[in-house]
């Protein structure tokens, strides 16, 4: 059991830590937590990948962010800290393992501990900044344009393996939005599209 946090531990709580927790497994469409649920604990993400994300009313979703390995649950650090319910969902894309701090060592170790809630701190504030720029994104920039640099910025693995409302999801907005943009994209020659597949990116 090793997480970068845990390090920053005095002897006593480290000590402590590597015989109370325990690593569970993170099977491959697992729900960590849903909205409204009570935050139990925080998850220290060792290995595999977790998406968090948002459904509205409508139906749409989209993607806040991603941990992996080495990673602390944003979130789970706000329902911790406000007292107040998960405002989103967790779920396993790729399987690994995580460690779940209960509620009551995360605050002891918060209370006793300089390094770790500087680290704590720290990792939510990275957060927040990948957070603000999303925020910004959506709501100041077009659709045509972020679909764009989604495709650019995975352009030199040559084929996308996304369906259309993956692509949706990723960028908070409609199926029906995507595809329209991706036919538009096709018909100017700049990609190709298939079922699940799109090359081509120019």
């Amino acid at each position: 059991m090793k997480h970068p946090i845990l390090e920053t531990l005095p002897p006593l709580l480290r000590q402590e830590a590597e015989k109370t927790l325990r690593t569970m497994p993170l099977p491959v469409g697992q729900v960590l937590f849903s909205p409204g649920d009570p935050c139990g604990g925080l998850p220290l993400v060792l290995g595999g990948s977790v998406k968090v994300q948002m459904t509205a009313v409508s139906g749409n979703r989209i993607v806040l962010y991603r941990m992996g390995a080495n990673d602390i649950c944003t979130l789970s650090i706000g329902c911790l800290m406000s007292g107040r319910g998960h405002r989103a969902e967790a779920v396993v894309e790729e399987s690994g393992e995580a460690i779940m701090l209960p509620r009551g060592l995360f605050d002891r170790m918060m209370a006793a501990s300089a390094a770790f809630r500087a680290g704590i701190m720290t990792s939510y504030g990275l957060r927040l900044d990948d957070l603000m720029l999303l925020v910004e994104e959506v709501a100041f920039r077009r659709m045509d344009e972020r679909l764009e640099q989604w495709l650019a910025t995975r352009a030199n693995q040559g084929e996308i393996h996304a369906t259309h409302q993956d692509i949706a999801e990723e960028l908070g907005t409609a199926r029906e939005v995507v595809s329209r943009l991706l036919k538009e994209l096709e018909r100017q020659g700049r990609v190709v599209l298939a079922r699940g597949r799109i090359s081509g990116i120019k």
